[in-house]
């Protein structure tokens, strides 16, 4: 049996992440862009505080590791959905690119789950690719909720779009390639 700590203010601040993503929808959807914007922005600072205290304050747990990364979806997740398909924004996340982005992550989570299931339970962690590429779509999420908020379409937006598409599908590649390199019981 572990004994570690489950409800340490790392994990605290990851589960208020996940917490947080109806909270932006429902400020989406009733068009309350700036304030969505605000929650988007604490989700935010609350992923870079619960991994620096989990570093920093010895709290570094298995569930941490489980629950950071599924927060993260969540959120992402939530978000480009609502900036999709969402009445009124004047700013909507292309169809094309919330597709891709949903795809990707699907994909590496029944790859995940697949391997798992093949050859025992193995962690993941982000590559480079990985993380550039979620930071380009935390980044162009971002500026569609604050283009919404100002009610300002800028001519380019599209650039933005196809950077998140590049690194996802980039990044989407290098997870493939990096699963299926590595032999079984060994760290990817």
């Amino acid at each position: 049996m572990n004994n570690e700590p489950l409800l340490t203010i790392a994990n605290q601040l990851t589960i208020l992440r996940m917490g947080l993503a109806p909270f932006l929808a429902v400020l989406v959807v009733w068009r309350e862009f700036a304030w969505a914007l605000v929650v988007f922005v604490v989700a935010g600072v609350t992923d870079l505080l619960d991994g620096w205290i989990a570093r920093r304050g010895g709290q570094r747990t298995s569930l941490g590791a489980v629950l950071d990364p599924i927060a993260d979806k969540v959120l992402l997740t939530t978000t480009y959905i609502v900036l999709t398909w969402s009445p009124g924004l004047l700013v909507p996340v292309p169809v094309w690119v919330t597709v891709l982005v949903l795809s990707r992550d699907a994909i590496i989570l029944v790859s995940a789950a697949a391997i798992t299931l093949s050859s025992g339970f193995r962690v993941f962690p982000p590559s480079l690719l990985g993380k550039l590429s979620t930071a380009c779509q935390i980044v162009a999420a971002g500026l569609v909720l604050a283009l919404n908020a100002a009610g300002d379409p800028e001519p380019w937006t599209p650039f933005v779009f196809w950077t998140v598409a590049v690194f996802t599908v980039a990044s989407a590649a290098h997870y493939a390639w990096r699963a299926s390199r590595v032999p079984a019981g060994q760290k990817p």
